[in-house]
């Protein structure tokens, strides 16, 4: 009679599903890593498995599936979902934002001022220059006639 040989059969089959699915798991982190578009076809195509097999397994099923959906809600190149921005951080940015716009606008308006006064001060000095004076025959007996 043979030996029963069943657990090495058994054995290599658990063995060939672990690495199939962590071919798997791996194929759809390196998509989401890389922005492209998580679907079934893509991470059976990364990972050399079939899309039916994808479909039987409950957890990476899921995950392919919250992937795609965040995919269309997001930009044309999607970012990976570690990366994505919350709400809080957004809205802080926008705050940011805000406030530096604000700081902006008043040194604009700060330059503006000191830049009319500037032009006020050179005009005013151009005027100055370019006034005409009285010949000095006439300045000096205007000041002789003073004393």
């Amino acid at each position: 009679m043979r030996a029963d040989n069943s657990r090495h059969i058994v054995a290599a089959a658990q063995h060939r599903r672990e690495l199939t699915r962590a071919k798997a798991i791996q194929a759809l982190r390196t998509l989401d890593n890389n922005g492209t578009a998580v679907t079934f076809e893509s991470v059976a195509t990364a990972a050399n498995v079939s899309r039916s097999w994808l479909y039987a397994q409950p957890d990476i099923r899921t995950e392919i599936e919250r992937l795609r959906a965040a995919g269309r809600r997001a930009p044309a190149t999607p970012v990976p979902a570690r990366q994505r921005s919350s709400d809080a951080s957004l809205l802080r940015r926008l705050e940011a934002a805000h406030e530096r716009n604000r700081k902006l606008a008043d040194e604009n308006e700060t330059l503006r001022r000191q830049l009319a006064e500037t032009l006020g001060q050179l005009r005013t000095a151009t005027n100055r220059v370019n006034t005409p004076h009285p010949p000095e025959s006439i300045s000096r007996a205007t000041e002789s006639a003073r004393r």
